[in-house]
C-alpha cells in the first residue's frame, strides 16, 4: 500500500509529489492525460520546425518561489532563458513603456512620457527591495502565515503600515494615476494585473500589478530552455528518481472515503488504490467536490458556496509561426518576451467592461509571446515562434465585434476570433499578417479539452479578484489545504494562493499531509505514555 496519492500530474502535483517523497512517503501520482504537465506543455503542433507552449509560457512566479527553488530542478537538466527586455507595451504614436531587468532601463522608458517617472519607478523598486523576501515567503506560505507573516508586519511597519496596505488594495487606474503623471508606469502596472482577470477598475488590482511588475523587473520572465514541457520533465525526473512513480492515461474517477476519512481512490478502469496516509488532488474545486467525491461525504454549505464560485476570465488563444520576426513600428517592442497590446488604460477598461457585459470584446487586449526572441532554440534563425491570448465571457451574449461569435466556438467562430487577434497584433506591427507561415486557434473549448482543470478555458483555476482569495478561495472559511474530509487535501489552483505556476499549492497540501501526520503520532504517542503510566499503578 502506497502513502499517498496525488490526483494529477500538473506542477501542482508533481511539486507535491516531490515533497512527499522527500520526506519518505512513497507516492504514486495518477494523471488522466498520457502527458504530465497541465497547462506547462510544448510541442511542435503549429509547425514541426517551431516549438511552441501549448498554454503558459512566460514562469516569472516560478523564477521567485522557494517552493521551486528549494528543489534545484536545474539538477536536473532545467535551464532558464531571458528575452534582452522583460516586457513591452507599445502605443500606436510609436512611444513604448518597457519593463527590463536593469530598473535603469526601466525608469528611462517611463521617463520618456512625463519627467520624474522615471524616478517614481525607481521609489516603487525601493519598496519591493525592503519586501520582497518576506512578501514572497508570506505570498506562498499555508494560512495563515504566521511566521512569515510577522516578519513582513516589522517590514511594513518601516515600509508605512497603513499607507502600504492602501496602495496595496487601490485599484491600478487610481494605483497609476497616484504614482505616475505619465501612461507609461500606468500601462505596466494595468497591463500586468490583467495578467489575472483583474480589471484596471477592480480592487486589489494596484498591488497585483505592483506585484507582477517587481517580478518582473527583479527576475525577468523567463522561459524553459527548449519549452515548457522542460520545466515538467525536470520535476517528473526528480521524483521518479527519488522513488515516485507516475502512471500516465490513468484518470482518477472517484475518491474513496471510509470511516469519514480518504483512504484511496478509484481509476476509471475500477482498479482500487489504497493510500495509507492521505490523498492529494491537483484538480479543480468544483472537481473535486462535486465529481470526485460522494455527496454523502460532503457538507450542504459547500455545495451552497460551490454554486458562488467564479472562474476567472475564459481565454482564447493563438499559436504562429512566423516567417520572420514582428515587424512592429515601436523598435523597443522588437526585445520583449512579452507585450502587451491595448491603447491605453481606458483601452483596457473598455476590454474588461465589454466581459463584464458579457459582450465578446471588439478590440481584445492581447497579451503576446515572442518565444524566439526569449530563447533562440524554439525556431530556425530569422523566425519567430510567437502567440498571443486575449479574454472572452464564459456566458456570451453578444459580439461587440459585430462578427457574431456567440461561444460556440466552431470554425467559423474560431477563425473569426482568431483573425481579431492578428488585426490586434497589425495595429502596431503593420505587415505583421503576412508572415504567418502558420497558426494553431485555441478556443476556450479546447483548452479545456486538452486540460479539464481549465474550466471554460479559464487558466487560474478561480478568479484572483480579492472577493476568493485568502480565507475565501475556494470558498468561504476554506485558504487550506485541509478539506472536511480527513486525509484528502486540494492541491491545485484553486486552493490558495491560486493561480501561476509556483507550486505553493502542492507544497502547502504536501505540508498539511506530513503535518497531520506528525500530529498524529505525537498524540499517539502521548497517549500511549499516559496510559503507561496509570497500568504501572496499580503494580
Amino acid at each position: 500500500m502506497t502513502d499517498a496519492v496525488v490526483i494529477g500530474a500538473g506542477p501542482n502535483g508533481l511539486v507535491a509529489g516531490n515533497l512527499l517523497v522527500d520526506a519518505g512517503w512513497s507516492v504514486e501520482i495518477f494523471e488522466a492525460r498520457d502527458q504530465p504537465g497541465g497547462a506547462v506543455r510544448s510541442d511542435r503542433g503549429v509547425h514541426p520546425d517551431y516549438v511552441s507552449d501549448v498554454f503558459s509560457a512566460f514562469y516569472p512566479l516560478a523564477a521567485a518561489s522557494p517552493v521551486i527553488a528549494a528543489l534545484g530542478l536545474e539538477r536536473e537538466g532545467l535551464g532558464w532563458r531571458h528575452a534582452p527586455h522583460v516586457l513591452a507595451h507599445p502605443l500606436l504614436d510609436g512611444r513604448c513603456a518597457v519593463l527590463d531587468r536593469d530598473r535603469r532601463v526601466t525608469a528611462e522608458a517611463l521617463a520618456s512620457f512625463a519627467p520624474g517617472d522615471g524616478d517614481a519607478w525607481l521609489a516603487l523598486c525601493e519598496l519591493w527591495d525592503g519586501l520582497e523576501h518576506d512578501l514572497m515567503a508570506t505570498l506562498f506560505a499555508p494560512f495563515p502565515p504566521v511566521l512569515a507573516g510577522a516578519r513582513l508586519a516589522a517590514r511594513l511597519r518601516a515600509a508605512g503600515g497603513l499607507r502600504f496596505a492602501r496602495r496595496m488594495l487601490l485599484p491600478t487606474r487610481r494605483f497609476g494615476e497616484e504614482e505616475f503623471e505619465g501612461e507609461g508606469g500606468r500601462l505596466l502596472l494595468a497591463g500586468n494585473a490583467l495578467h489575472a482577470d483583474l480589471s484596471p477598475e477592480a480592487a486589489g488590482s494596484g498591488g497585483f500589478g505592483w506585484l507582477m511588475s517587481m517580478l518582473g523587473q527583479t527576475h525577468g520572465f523567463p522561459v524553459p530552455a527548449g519549452g515548457s514541457s522542460a520545466l515538467i520533465e525536470a520535476l517528473v525526473r526528480r521524483f521518479v528518481r527519488r522513488g515516485g512513480v507516475l502512471h500516465r492515461a490513468a484518470p482518477v474517477a472517484e475518491v474513496v472515503v471510509r470511516g469519514g476519512r480518504a483512504v484511496g481512490v478509484r481509476t476509471a478502469d475500477g482498479d482500487a488504490v489504497p493510500a495509507r496516509r492521505a490523498v492529494l488532488a491537483d484538480v479543480s474545486a468544483p472537481d473535486l467536490y462535486t465529481r470526485l467525491l460522494d455527496r454523502a461525504h460532503v457538507p450542504p454549505g459547500i455545495f451552497a458556496d460551490l454554486r458562488r464560485f467564479q472562474w476567472d476570465f475564459a481565454t482564447f488563444k493563438v499559436d504562429w509561426a512566423l516567417d520572420a520576426p514582428v515587424p512592429w513600428s515601436a523598435p523597443p517592442a522588437a526585445g520583449a518576451g512579452t507585450v502587451h497590446l491595448a491603447e491605453g488604460v481606458d483601452e483596457l477598461t473598455r476590454f474588461a467592461a465589454q466581459i463584464a457585459m458579457k459582450q465578446v470584446p471588439d478590440r481584445p487586449f492581447a497579451l503576446m509571446g515572442q518565444m524566439t526572441t526569449a530563447d533562440p532554440a524554439r525556431s530556425p534563425r530569422g523566425t519567430e515562434s510567437a502567440w498571443a491570448y486575449t479574454h472572452v465571457p464564459h456566458r456570451i451574449t453578444g459580439d461587440a465585434g459585430g462578427a457574431g461569435v456567440t461561444g460556440a466556438w466552431d470554425e467559423r467562430e474560431a477563425d473569426a476570433m482568431a483573425d481579431r487577434v492578428e488585426e490586434q497584433v497589425e495595429r502596431y506591427a503593420p505587415g505583421f499578417r503576412r508572415r504567418i507561415g502558420a497558426r494553431r486557434v485555441l478556443t476556450p473549448h479546447t483548452l479545456q479539452e486538452l486540460d479539464p482543470n481549465l474550466h471554460g478555458g479559464a487558466i487560474n483555476g478561480g478568479t484572483t479578484n480579492l472577493h476568493q482569495q485568502l480565507v475565501f478561495r475556494p470558498v468561504p472559511g476554506a485558504g487550506r489545504p485541509e478539506t472536511p474530509v480527513p486525509g484528502l487535501y486540494l492541491a491545485s489552483a484553486s486552493a490558495h494562493p491560486g493561480g501561476g505556476v509556483h507550486g505553493a499549492p502542492g507544497a502547502n497540501a504536501a505540508q498539511a499531509a506530513l503535518h497531520a501526520r506528525a500530529l498524529g503520532r505525537r498524540v499517539l504517542s502521548g497517549a500511549q505514555r499516559r496510559l503507561g503510566g496509570r497500568s504501572r499503578g496499580p503494580h
